[in-house]
């Protein structure tokens, strides 16, 4: 063969075994992945088939009432948040600059507080129906008629003025980031207030709210702590009651396979909605909205329409908690409540800390792999955060308790020693939980950090010695510490708010704050509730901070 011949082959490319950064990027997406795929192969091959059981009896309860919550906390939450959203960044008001970042405070609450909060607040014996019973004069509750507190209604507006924010926080940077010059073009051609906000306004942040929407009923559909207090029987109480109480692991699956299918419907339909729909900027110099100054009347009408929400949200529930945790101060010396707060802590905190450097190496590998398989594997993980806490318990303990039964029978015929539950009787079960739950928050705070490193840094480490491991270390990891750390707070806030998971996979008498304050509330002890739910908010507080200064 000649030179010229020899110069015309191109070099075959030979196998090269993956880096371990590409192994443990996968081995970790399969651990985010494996409980999902748990719960369909537990649904599928049952040891005891009741599926048609359920779909004759209690299904198409679970069903209905979960599609009517799930709809209804999306509506209200919807009106509520994009109508604060508009308010604040298109008009001047009382107030305005207060609001726009008090609308964020239901965050720190968690939506089962707010429901124990408003049933004491409304009952018979509570503050509202007493003052209207001495100022009519009504002495029973036969004298007059009052809405059933403990009811679907009431779930649907404890949810929404939970939630809210999610879709006022995405609105609002919607309609900041709208030009001005639609605006003028509107209101030159004859538009209101009204017609402005229905015809340029409301389009225009359709993609914004449809995916707020779409959270809210996500974490609507989550929900344990609210719909099992007021008795409204959805499929999330439905797998905890199959389960639990009828001691039927593959109908829990069952019905939890319906809540993902639920879930996954939402989220296509909501990505469709925003694919028929989209709208671009076309100026290069787009001009922000300049706010309009409404006068007094309007602009104190403006005021109560943001006041509220943020009232129903942070204000009732938080007040009512407060008055509780001051009136039993003895609570705040229970040695329990500390104990539930030092498990709190140690749980929640190596969570977070697990999830965030699971996040961070699964990143760091996808990138140096340099392929698109790899690639495929950072929307696949973010499944967690769509699949509700039940759904997850039911994909976790049961594997894990076949595994754990095995271990501990391998270990005793091997040794003579019987180690007990290793896995399931211990918190390990639990935070794997909050791993997979929330493994997508720390994932889109890695990725987004590392998108902003120039690669040029990585190549300029490695062109003088450093190793992948050390280019992590001295060159990422300095540049994207604060949203590191930000992200490590936002999982560790969920962590501790997060229910469903909890109850189910918590080692027996494990109590953390969360726990706490179910069981009590559910024991109509709102008084030894509260001095959890207080620190619960105050740890919720700390993120609301952070989001506000990040959306600033």
């Amino acid at each position: 063969m000649s030179l010229a011949d020899q110069s015309s082959v191109k070099p075959r490319r030979g196998w090269r075994l993956p880096s371990p950064w590409s192994v443990g990027a996968a081995l970790i997406a399969a651990l985010v992945v494996a409980p999902i795929l748990a719960v369909f192969w537990i649904a599928l091959f049952p040891a005891e088939n009741i599926w048609p059981h359920l779909v004759s009896t209690t299904l198409p309860r679970y069903l209905s009432n979960t599609l009517v919550l799930m709809f209804g906390v999306g509506a209200l939450a919807g009106a509520a948040g994009s109508g604060a959203a508009w308010l604040v960044s298109r008009y001047e008001f009382p107030g305005r600059r207060w609001l726009e970042w008090l609308l964020l405070l239901p965050l720190a609450i968690p939506a089962y507080v707010g429901a124990y909060a408003l049933v004491d607040f409304l009952e018979y014996a509570g503050p509202v129906q007493s003052a209207l019973r001495q100022l009519f004069g009504w002495r029973t509750a036969r004298d007059y008629w009052f809405p059933e507190i403990r009811s679907m209604g009431a779930a649907i507006i404890v949810l929404a003025a939970a939630l809210y924010p999610y879709v006022y926080l995405l609105a609002r940077n919607a309609f900041r980031e709208q030009s001005g010059s639609s605006e003028e073009v509107a209101q030159s051609l004859g538009s209101g207030a009204m017609g402005r906000f229905w015809r340029v306004g409301l389009p225009l942040a359709r993609p914004a709210i449809a995916a707020g929407m779409a959270i809210v009923m996500m974490e609507s559909v989550n929900d344990f702590g609210t719909v099992d207090y007021f008795a409204v029987q959805t499929l999330t109480t439905g797998i905890f009651s199959v389960w639990l109480q009828s001691n039927n692991a593959g109908g829990a699956a069952q019905i939890a396979t319906t809540v993902l299918a639920l879930v996954i419907l939402l989220v296509l339909l909501e990505k469709s909605s925003r694919r028929k729909m989209r709208f671009f900027n076309l100026s290069t110099r787009s001009r922000p909205v300049t706010r309009k100054v409404l006068p007094p009347r309007g602009a104190w009408l403006a005021t109560l329409a943001c006041l509220i929400p943020f009232a129903m949200g942070f204000l009732l529930p938080g007040g009512v908690i407060l008055k509780h945790a001051l009136r039993n101060a003895e609570n705040w010396a229970d040695p329990r409540l500390w104990e539930a707060g030092l498990h709190t802590l140690v749980v929640c905190g190596l969570a977070a800390i697990l999830t965030v450097l699971g996040a961070v190496f699964l990143v760091y590998g996808v990138r140096l792999s340099g392929r698109q398989l790899p690639r495929l594997l950072l929307p696949v993980t973010t499944i967690g955060y769509a699949a509700p806490g039940a759904v997850l318990g039911v994909g976790i303990l049961i594997p894990l308790a076949g595994l754990d039964h095995a271990l501990a029978d391998a270990v005793e015929s091997a040794t003579g020693r019987d180690i007990g539950l290793v896995l399931t009787g211990s918190a390990f079960a639990l935070i794997l939980s909050y791993f997979v739950r929330f493994f997508a928050i720390a994932q889109g705070a890695a990725d987004a950090a590392m998108g902003r490193v120039s690669p040029n840094l990585a190549l300029a480490a490695r062109s003088l010695g450093r190793s992948q491991g050390r280019t992590l270390v001295e060159v990422y990891y300095p540049l994207i510490r604060a949203s590191i750390a930000s992200a490590l707070l936002l999982v560790f806030v969920d962590c501790v708010k997060e229910l469903p998971a909890t109850l189910l996979l918590r080692p027996f008498n494990y109590e953390t704050l969360a726990t706490r304050v179910h069981e009590q509330a559910s024991l109509e002890y709102l008084g030894g509730a509260a001095p959890a739910a207080v620190l619960v908010i105050a740890v919720g507080l700390a993120a609301v901070g952070l989001l506000a200064r990040a959306n600033r």
